[in-house]
């Protein structure tokens, strides 16, 4: 149910979680990272995938100690879960600061004082998060999917958990690493065309992300990509992606051919 992303022996490890959700739902990963004492979650899910997680989770660490529940973003499939997570451990919840004031909708009434004092709203820059004798660095991210998002990056492993940015759409199995990039690519170019805003910000995404010292690309969907290699491919095409408006035209914006007039 789990895989080992990283181990180093010495008390710092990252899972994946990648066959949680069943029937119709998509596809989505999540992780938890471990640092001695500390552990935290990054992109929970919804309702899908809460009881499996949990289950799943509470073999590795005690749930109810989780120092974070981390969100890069607002969807469904990341923090719909919301309301189990303040209820059923002590984190703190991790989101933008644009996101977070949304927050309160996903929580019932009899549990809306859970969450006082427990969210941490980030700012558009990001911010370092404490953890253990570490950090998690959640990094800017914004319009490449959502208007408020951020991925996060663990110096200690060196990965980079990149939300939907390097997402793919593949019922192969997803914690094992892009082999094939030429023949993955067919995997994601429909998705990262339509859900990301423009080349812009892809490439100031990458320009950021070559700063880093990253030796593994986590998506929250579909395939890792795992060395240098792999990881300068992925960032070779994401910089030259052309996407979200740099692909609109006026075919884009009509209103649709009314019935009455299509049958006159």
């Amino acid at each position: 149910m789990s895989s080992v992303f990283y181990d180093n022996g010495a008390g710092h490890t990252v899972y994946q979680f990648s066959d949680l959700v069943a029937g119709d739902g998509i596809q989505s990963n999540q992780f938890l990272l471990i640092h001695g004492d500390h552990a935290a979650l990054i992109d929970p899910g919804g309702q899908l995938t809460y009881q499996p997680l949990y289950a799943a989770i509470s073999r590795l660490t005690i749930v109810r100690h989780l120092d974070y529940v981390i969100a890069s973003h607002q969807d469904p499939d990341i923090i719909t879960s919301l309301d189990k997570w303040l209820l059923y451990t002590d984190a703190r919840v991790v989101i933008s600061r644009l996101w977070a004031r949304f927050l309160p909708h996903l929580v019932p009434g009899y549990i809306a004082g859970e969450s006082d004092g427990r969210i941490i709203a980030l700012p558009d820059s990001g911010a370092c998060l404490p953890f253990g004798d570490s950090e998690i660095i959640a990094l800017p991210a914004h319009f490449l999917h959502s208007v408020g998002n951020f991925h996060f990056y663990d110096p200690v492993s060196r990965i980079l958990f990149s939300g939907d940015v390097g997402a793919s759409l593949t019922d192969e199995e997803h914690a094992r690493p892009v082999r094939d990039f030429d023949r993955h690519v067919k995997k994601m170019q429909a998705f990262h065309e339509r859900y990301m805003v423009s080349n812009r910000a892809c490439r100031l995404w990458v320009d950021m992300v070559r700063s880093l010292d990253v030796d593994m690309i986590v998506p929250q969907h579909g395939r890792p990509f795992v060395g240098p290699q792999m990881v300068g491919r992925f960032l070779q095409w994401f910089e030259q992606l052309q996407c979200g408006i740099d692909l609109l035209g006026p075919n884009y914006y009509r209103p649709p051919r009314r019935q009455a007039a299509a049958s006159a």
